[in-house]
Order: structure tokens, then C-alpha cells, then sequence
């Protein structure tokens, strides 16, 4: 019996774990084999000419969260002559959210003269819905977005994303490997 508690426990544990957990989203080319491609590499973006300043140490982590995804599905990083080619982008922008609570009047007791009993009485009366009270304020959201191209055609494969709420202007290494993992929990080469 107590196994069975335990177990029920662990199960809604699991559940509510899971919801709070951002939503990736993936396309993918319907037409391709992925159990072709077990090599990668990471597109080399030294490109100054856009002049956005790349952080190094979130880039580092990003490739560190990816290729311990990718090791779980056999691919390995070849610079060489890969199968797919990676690149990524994170996208991290100031948005107004808005929260709607609902609204209750105060509950309150009054107090009452019975005549046939000759005594005083309370009756009570429960609060009541009054309307909605409508808040806005101002948050950061992330979007990080992972793309598979095949190095033969250059054609984008696979592609990931997810969005969450995130603490500042560049994302932390827990929100990358959060992020990243979302994504690859939709991606399984032997299925696509």
C-alpha cells in the first residue's frame, strides 16, 4: 500500500514538474532520413559586420547543452566533413504581459434583533464576485531557436524552438540548459 502512495506521489510530482516547463516547437523536413546523418559541426559565426557583440561564455554554454544532447543520440562533432551543419540563435527582447485576477467584496457578519426568540442574531454573507482587476508589466522573454542544415545541400532539416521568461538581457546557463532540452526532447532521429 505504501509503495502505491509512493508511487502516486512521484507520478503527480513528475506532472506538475513537466508544466512548468517551457514549449518547444520543431519543423523538420518530412523527406529526409536522419538515421543518415550522425556527424555535426557548429557554424562558425565571425562575422562582425552586423556588430552585436557575442557573449562567449553563453555561446559555450549553448554548445556545451547541445552536444550532450546530440551525444545521447550517437551524433559526434566532426569539423571536418560533417553531416549537418548547427547554428543557433537567441533572440532575448522587454514584452508587457498582462495578469486578470478576479475580484471579491469582503464577507461580513451583521447582527439582528429576532423578536419571537428575543435575542440577537448573526447571519453571515459570503463575499461576492465584484469583476476583474487587469495588471500589466514589463518582462523579458527568450527565444532560443536551434537549426540542423545538411552540409551537402544547404537546406535547413530540423529546427527548434522555445520561448520562456528570463531574468535578464543575456540568458543564464540554467535557462540554456532548460531551453536546450525542451527542444531535444522532441527530437529522435529514429522516429524522424
Amino acid at each position: 500500500m505504501k509503495s502505491v502512495q509512493t508511487l502516486i506521489l512521484v507520478a503527480t510530482f513528475g506532472l506538475l514538474l513537466s508544466g512548468c516547463a517551457a514549449t518547444a516547437f520543431i519543423e523538420k523536413d518530412d523527406a529526409v532520413n536522419f538515421n543518415r546523418y550522425k556527424t555535426y559541426a557548429w557554424l562558425d559565426e565571425n562575422d562582425d559586420s552586423s556588430g552585436i557583440q557575442k557573449n562567449s561564455l553563453q555561446e559555450s554554454n549553448l554548445r556545451q547543452a547541445v552536444n550532450a544532447e546530440l551525444a545521447k543520440a550517437n551524433w559526434k562533432e566532426e569539423k571536418t566533413k560533417p553531416d549537418i551543419i548547427l547554428k543557433h540563435d537567441i533572440l532575448v527582447e522587454k514584452t508587457v504581459k498582462e495578469n486578470t485576477n478576479p475580484v471579491y467584496s469582503q464577507g461580513f457578519t451583521r447582527r439582528f434583533y429576532n423578536p419571537y426568540t428575543r435575542r440577537f442574531s448573526y447571519i453571515y454573507y459570503p463575499s461576492q464576485f465584484a469583476g476583474y482587476r487587469n495588471e500589466q508589466y514589463e518582462s523579458r522573454e527568450g527565444t532560443l531557436t536551434i537549426s540542423m542544415i545538411d552540409a551537402t545541400t544547404d537546406k535547413v532539416v530540423w529546427q527548434g524552438w522555445t520561448t520562456d521568461e528570463v531574468s535578464s538581457k543575456n540568458l543564464t546557463s540554467k535557462e540554456i540548459q532548460g531551453s536546450v532540452k525542451n527542444i531535444f526532447r522532441k527530437f529522435d532521429p529514429v522516429k524522424n
